[in-house]
């Protein structure tokens, strides 16, 4: 595996972006060729028999049906409220806005 030098860290960070003092590029030089080399390691597991996942289980999306039933009509919706306005729960201003 090869190792990444100062200088191609150096082009990743310019390239993301990213603002790296000179000490942080000599740490991440390091690091970075101890993440490609678990990579490197991971690949040669992985075998063209073996899946990629995203989740050790299989997800299934648990829906029902649409049904349409009876709903409430506005009168009984409103019936418990303290005050409604055509057809609409009415509320107490709280911006100071104009009704």
């Amino acid at each position: 595996m090869s190792t990444l030098s100062r200088g191609e860290v150096a082009n990743l960070a310019r390239l993301a972006r990213i603002e790296m003092t000179d000490q942080e590029l000599d740490d991440l030089s390091t690091e970075m060729d101890v993440i490609l080399t678990a990579v490197a390691r991971v690949q040669e597991v992985a075998s063209a028999d073996v899946k990629p996942t995203s989740h050790p289980l299989p997800l299934a999306n648990v829906v029902r049906p649409d049904v349409v039933t009876a709903s409430l009509t506005p009168d009984q919706a409103l019936s418990g409220a303290p005050a409604k306005e055509e057809q609409r729960f009415r509320v107490p201003q709280i911006l100071g806005e104009e009704a």
